[in-house]
């Protein structure tokens, strides 16, 4: 099959149907379902993939321009999440019955050798991060858990989660894991749209930080470790962007999906972040650029520009004699808003807002002003 780079279904005049397009280089086929995770080997014309029909492919290119497998592992159960190390070329598998798998794959990437087997989860593993720094293998389930493994002995050094006595909410499912080896903070997503925050060490894994980022599932987390930001790609469409070495967790939100945003990836030394979803669109994000944290929405019993009541206010109701009103956010000043005082569409990139949002009459004015 020919690959091609096609427009975004129901997006023919949107801003990223645009001239500016990536270059396709090739198309990798072979695989009989979902590919739940798949990374491009540095200095190789290689690419690893993880599969849920329990394969673990090593691709490599070939003569011909395509990509064909050098190494098809079949696994116990589903390959579900994976991380590899380059310097070592270590590579840790997670499966579906929540076991994890390290092999040492060959200088040629034409063969891996099954090296240790951790028995780390109750469920299917959902993300590995390897740090050779500390020699630890952390580990993420739908068991509700985090796990600490020692690399080298493949013993258990601690866990937090679910049936542990310092877990604080231990009610939803662990979904994407990141870590900073220099502050040994760890930053796990889970189901719900919250970031747990942890302290690892050798001895004792603690809460630090309990963040409600989202509405929805959090489906990828990316770490910016210089700037110390954290970067969460959710189910709700948004991104979220909080400046964890402020100390407050607080941000900003990115919005150029449609759909459910399902994986991030941050370019640091280029300051870009990339991020797919479900609506099939890649979208470039310049994080260079100067950006604005998201404004608090205000609350209030009546619109703050007309002062109609809106609908729970049943006493000015009863004074105004009239029928309540539904209640909207500006999300350029934040004011509570009735529907006529907030009917203007604009879009607001300083805020993350790619694609036209609720505003109020003179943030409308004063932002097509400056646009």
């Amino acid at each position: 099959m020919a690959a091609e780079i096609k427009p975004a279904p129901g997006v023919s005049n949107d801003k990223f149907s645009s001239s500016r397009k990536p270059i396709l280089l090739s198309k990798l086929e072979g695989c009989n379902d979902d590919i739940n995770v798949a990374i491009i080997i540095p200095k190789e014309e290689g690419v690893i993939s993880v599969c849920d029909d329990r394969t673990v492919r090593v691709w490599l290119k070939r003569d011909s321009g395509q990509y064909w497998p050098s190494v098809c592992q079949y696994m116990a159960s589903g390959a579900t999440a994976m991380d590899y190390h380059v310097e070592t070329r270590r590579l840790f598998v997670g499966l579906e019955n929540g076991s994890i798998d390290e092999f040492l794959l060959e200088q040629d990437y034409n063969r891996m050798t099954a090296m240790r087997e951790y028995v780390a989860h109750r469920a299917r593993i959902t993300a590995i991060v390897f740090s050779a720094v500390h020699g630890w293998v952390m580990s993420v389930s739908r068991d509700k858990t985090f796990q600490l493994h020692c690399s080298e002995t493949g013993k258990r050094l601690g866990s937090y989660g679910y049936g542990s006595k310092q877990a604080v909410d231990s009610s939803s499912w662990f979904t994407t894991l990141q870590f900073d080896e220099q502050s040994k903070y760890a930053f796990a997503g889970n189901y719900e749209g919250s970031v747990t925050m942890l302290k690892v060490d050798n001895t004792l894994i603690s809460l630090v930080a309990l963040f409600a980022a989202h509405t929805g599932s959090i489906r990828s987390l990316a770490w910016d470790p210089e700037k110390q930001l954290l970067f969460s790609g959710s189910f709700d469409q948004t991104i979220r962007v909080m400046d964890i070495g402020g100390g407050e967790g607080v941000g900003y939100e990115l919005r150029g999906h449609r759909n459910k945003v399902t994986a991030l990836c941050y370019a640091r030394n280029e300051q870009v972040l990339f991020s797919g979803g479900e609506d099939g669109v890649i979208v470039c994000w310049n994080m260079a650029e100067s950006r604005r944290e998201t404004t608090p929405w205000k609350e209030s019993d009546t619109c703050e520009s007309c002062g109609r009541p809106f609908f729970w206010n049943m006493r000015a109701m009863m004074d105004q004699r009239q029928l309540g009103l539904r209640q909207h956010h500006c999300r350029n000043c934040g004011r509570a808003l009735c529907a006529s005082c907030s009917a203007q569409r604009i879009p607001i990139p300083p805020m993350g807002f790619e694609f036209e949002v609720r505003v109020c009459d003179p943030c409308h004015t004063q932002l097509k002003a400056a646009k």
